[in-house]
Order: C-alpha cells, then sequence, then structure tokens
C-alpha cells in the first residue's frame, strides 16, 4: 500500500503556462478532483468518485499547476491520525505543495511535524466547494509548502470569490508580494497564556526563538489574554456540533458502503452510520449530537462566547502587528482529549477565522513559530514569513 497517496494521477502531462507552471502539487483526497476517488479516510465514502472539480483543484489547473495525486487524510480531515500523510509528499519530493482542510490546525501541525511551512488562510478567503467539509464556520484550505514564496503564489492562484460558495465573505486579497516588511517598524505580540502553556524545557527554547526574532530586528512584546484557554472549549462545543449536523448527509443511501441486515431505511441508516465511521469521528460526533439535542444552552453560551473572543482577539492587533504562537509536533491522537490536546495551541486561528502560518524549520528544538495576523492580513503574514525564510538563507528565494 502506498502510504503516502491514496490515489496517484497516471497522467504525467503538465500544462506549460500559467503561474503555477511547473508546480506540482498533492491534494488531500477529501478535495474532489473529477473522475478521482473520493475518499476522506472514511468508508462512509468508499467507492465514490468526485462528479466534478473543487474550485481550489480548478484554480491550481487553470494556472498550470500538476496534480501529484491524492495524499492519504485522516477521517474526514480531523486531527492528524496515523493514517495521515499530510506533508509527506513535500518531504518526499514528490509534490513541491499540498493542499489539505485545516479544521482546528492541522495544516499547521502538519508543517510542523514535517518541517515545513504551514499556512491557513482568513476563513473564506479560498472557496470550499468541491470539499467533503465537516466544520463549515472554522475549517479552510490549508497550504503546505517547502517555502512560503510557494504558499503565496498557490494562494494568489485560489483566493477570490466563487459564485457557488453562499458561505464566502466579500473582500478583496492584497498578494503578498505588495506587503513591505522593514523589522524595525513591527512589532509582534506574544500571549503569555500561551507561552505558559508549554514546558519548561520549551519555555526556554521559544524564548530563545523569540531572542532571534528581536536579533532580527523585531520588536516583540508580551500580553495577557485571560480567555486564551477558552478557545478549545469553544471549538470543543461548537465544532463538534457542525460536524455532528455535516456528517447527517453521509447516509449510505446516495453515497458509501451499507451495512447489510438492514430490516428498514432506520436501521440501514444507524448501522451504516454505526459501522463505516472510525471510533475517534464516531464519539466526536456523538458528543456534538449530546449538545445538540441534550444541551443547546451549551452550544448557545458557546457561540456568544466565540462572539467575544473575537472580539478580544481583534484588540489584542490594535497594540501589535502580528502575533507569535509557539506550536508543539503532534503525537496522533487516539481519544477526543488526545484530540483535543493536538489543537491546543492551533484551534484560536480557527475560531477567530484570521490567518496563522507555522514556519517549522526555524523550529531546531522547540516549539515551531506560528505567525497569526488579523482577519483578512494574510498577505502581511506571508510576506513575514518570506521574509524570515530569505533572512536565513541570505536573502536567497
Amino acid at each position: 500500500m502506498d502510504s503516502t497517496f491514496f490515489y496517484r494521477n497516471p497522467n504525467r502531462t503538465e500544462s506549460p503556462a500559467g503561474k503555477l507552471a511547473g508546480m506540482t502539487v498533492a491534494v488531500q483526497s477529501g478535495i474532489g478532483v473529477a473522475g478521482w476517488p473520493m475518499d476522506p479516510g472514511s468508508d462512509a465514502l468508499a467507492g465514490f468518485k468526485a462528479p466534478e472539480n473543487a474550485a481550489v483543484v480548478e484554480r491550481l489547473q487553470q494556472n498550470g499547476a500538476f496534480l501529484a495525486g491524492l495524499s492519504r487524510s485522516s477521517e474526514f480531515g480531523l486531527g492528524l491520525d496515523a493514517e495521515s500523510a499530510a506533508g509527506r509528499a513535500i518531504e518526499q519530493k514528490d509534490a513541491r505543495a499540498e493542499i489539505m482542510l485545516d479544521l482546528a490546525g492541522e495544516a499547521r501541525l502538519a508543517a510542523c511535524r514535517s518541517g515545513i511551512w504551514g499556512f491557513k488562510p482568513t476563513w473564506g478567503l479560498v472557496p470550499k466547494v468541491g470539499i467533503a467539509g465537516l466544520i463549515p464556520s472554522m475549517e479552510a484550505c490549508g497550504i503546505l509548502a517547502g517555502a512560503p514564496e510557494d504558499i503565496r503564489l498557490i494562494l494568489s492562484a485560489v483566493a477570490g470569490p466563487d459564485d457557488r460558495d453562499f458561505s464566502q465573505p466579500a473582500f478583496f486579497y492584497a498578494d503578498a508580494a505588495t506587503a513591505d516588511i522593514q523589522p524595525d517598524r513591527i512589532t509582534l505580540g506574544v500571549v503569555e497564556e500561551a507561552k505558559a502553556s508549554l514546558p519548561g524545557d520549551e519555555q526556554k527554547a521559544f524564548d530563545e526563538e523569540l531572542a532571534q526574532l528581536q536579533k532580527a530586528g523585531f520588536k516583540v512584546k508580551m500580553l495577557s489574554w485571560p480567555d486564551y484557554g477558552l478557545c478549545g472549549l469553544v471549538h470543543r462545543i461548537v465544532g463538534s456540533v457542525e460536524a455532528s449536523s455535516s456528517a447527517g448527509r453521509y447516509d449510505s443511501v446516495r453515497y458509501g458502503k451499507r451495512a447489510p441486515g438492514a430490516k428498514n431505511w432506520n436501521d440501514m441508516y444507524l448501522q451504516s452510520r454505526g459501522a463505516f465511521f472510525k471510533t475517534l469521528l464516531k464519539s466526536y460526533l456523538i458528543q456534538g449530537a449530546y449538545f445538540q439535542f441534550e444541551r443547546y444552552d451549551a452550544y448557545e453560551n458557546a457561540c456568544r462566547i466565540r462572539a467575544r473572543l473575537c472580539k478580544e482577539f481583534s484588540r489584542l492587533f490594535e497594540q501589535v502587528d502580528a502575533l507569535v504562537f509557539p506550536v508543539q509536533k503532534p503525537d496522533a491522537p487516539e481519544t477526543l482529549e488526545g484530540l483535543y490536546d493536538q489543537f491546543k495551541s492551533t484551534a484560536h486561528a480557527n475560531v477567530t477565522g484570521c490567518p496563522a502560518l507555522t514556519a517549522a524549520p526555524f523550529a531546531a528544538d522547540g516549539p515551531a513559530l506560528q505567525f497569526v495576523g488579523a482577519l483578512k492580513d494574510d498577505a502581511r503574514i506571508l510576506a513575514l514569513g518570506i521574509f524570515l525564510s530569505r533572512t536565513a538563507t541570505g536573502g536567497k528565494s
């Protein structure tokens, strides 16, 4: 079995034109490519073939990218389990970049695991048409690459409105090439509560990484965000409720496997969902159903807290230009608690919808650096990554 790709592109024809010409890109198996199998790590979609290209795939191909194939995914992209091969195609030089879902930090954690760059754009910047999503108000199309310049190039090709995606907000994306980075004019904020969540040895390593940023000319300012820890709790409740609702479409009626021996439609539906979802996802969906049907008041409160967190997070950017968070290398989760622990340093960007870039190549022995910007400030965050990458390589792209 191919441990990296669920499906490899049998056609080696590459486009000679477009801004992405010559770039080989892998896409996660839950992202639709017309005529290819679409199996996001779940028997719930076994045997299903995508009827059309996802919007992001359309734009990749229109701009000349060659699709290497479908990379293996955790079930519906949730978490980085032992089945997920996110980032591996780039490590093995099978692809220069990869598109994957980021529901709670997966793209940034995959980058940390593989020692590459991982970016989650502002929510809604990249259309999600044709993607087997799970958490509509938090998920985004993440981009992995060996260099932030490639992320910038891909984002410039795939970002923008799509009339078929009714969830997209209307806003303009400025290409990162137009963003000017002058370190002495940029203040980077560090949330004290996020730093305090690290073990002692990793706090020391994180301090050393911050010192390197100061050596490069950036100002570093400590900030307090007392409600930082609530981001994970809000994601647990709101995310699982949305997932429970979204997963209702995978009913084994229109597609996917059907459990044998059912006496009626209801039996078939219940037995199939019980048989073909894996334990971790089933636990997540059951939790969502509990909040949806038994404790809806908790869900409503979580939504209110989320709105407050978004306002608080926005106010932090009145004091600094960008935030720096530590990201620890993830362990494959086997339980819900393990899943939540995996995302403790990344979920805030999904809860608030803000852009975030993991710069794993700068993490020698400590946590990776994650740069987070205000809503719609994708250009500045990518330009910051490009500046740091070029500084580390002596000015080379």
